[in-house]
């Protein structure tokens, strides 16, 4: 591919790392929250009153967060265990596509969390998927339009 920017191999590795590191900061926080909100629910008084549909959604909810907790915290993991061992590249690949699944499971988890506070709130399991559903469409969107813009870029080229 072209290096539009002249810059050696090594410090497009560095720049890339450098931009993948600044989005991890953006959406580490909001899934460290939602984690430890899921965490502290079973421990409220009014779980008890939840549903076998609320338990559920509550369950998937937080092994979404999990994953979600897991997949943008493990790229820290192999750095560590790669530090100094020319592995950059590797990092680089692998970091991309676990923050890729760690956003995924991200959307999963906060369309969960969504669907069990409508259903708390109102009672009705309809009205909480279709809640459900229209977050599901605006994760997808998180996707969607970024692959669409990454195609039109290529059909260009």
């Amino acid at each position: 591919m072209e290096n539009p920017r002249e810059e050696t191999e090594a410090e497009r590795m560095d720049r890339n790392l450098n931009e993948l590191l600044q989005e991890v900061r953006i959406a580490l926080p909001g899934v460290q929250v939602l984690f430890a909100f899921l965490l502290a629910v079973p421990f409220q008084r009014r779980f008890e009153e939840v549903t076998g549909f609320q338990q559920a959604v509550y369950f998937v909810t937080l092994l979404c967060t999990a994953a979600s907790t897991f997949a943008m915290i493990a790229p820290t993991a192999f750095h560590r265990f790669t530090f100094r061992r020319q592995q950059k590249h590797r990092l680089l690949w692998l970091s991309n596509r676990l923050i890729i699944a760690g956003l995924v499971f991200l959307g999963l988890a906060v369309t969960g969390a969504i669907t069990l506070v409508t259903d708390f709130l109102y009672g009705s399991a309809a009205t909480a998927i279709a809640v459900g559903t229209s977050l599901t469409i605006m994760f997808v969107l998180w996707f969607a339009v970024p692959l669409w813009a990454r195609g039109q870029a290529e059909e260009k080229r």
